[in-house]
């Protein structure tokens, strides 16, 4: 994967992110001037937390060859409406009732090794320029 990612503004309030061969779409909602036509930044952030949690979780199970049907995680999180900042993120690992009791801890260690996770614990420093084309 490279390392540069290009932003574009294809129209109405949706800023769009390419880099390799993909491009992931983001729009504002109706009540914050956009269409609706895909998520918010924000909620692809939450999301990303939420998959990166699930990744470690599928490969946890794959690993050790336990089926992972009925396995579903739930994010929640709490912000603090005047600050708008995030104060704290949930994640639960639901589970079949005939998944093995002994690994429900080890799940746990699995998710919270999520890359995204690991960022948001020691955030890197964040550098912003404006750069005037030739």
């Amino acid at each position: 994967m490279s390392r540069q990612m290009t932003v574009s503004f294809p129209g109405g309030r949706r800023v769009n992110a390419a880099w390799d061969s993909f491009e992931v779409a983001t729009d504002q909602s109706e009540k914050n001037g956009g269409d609706g036509s895909a998520p918010e930044p924000f909620q692809l952030f939450l999301a990303s937390l939420a998959t990166c949690a699930g990744i470690y979780v599928l490969g946890f199970c794959q690993k050790r060859n336990i089926p992972h049907d009925g396995v579903r995680l739930h994010q929640t999180w709490d912000r603090d409406e005047k600050t708008k900042k995030l104060t704290t993120i949930n994640i639960s690992i639901e589970v079949p009732a005939d998944f093995p009791e002994k690994y429900h801890s080890a799940l746990e260690r699995a998710a919270s090794q999520c890359a995204v996770k690991k960022t948001f614990e020691s955030p890197p420093e964040f550098h912003v320029e404006t750069v005037v084309n030739s």
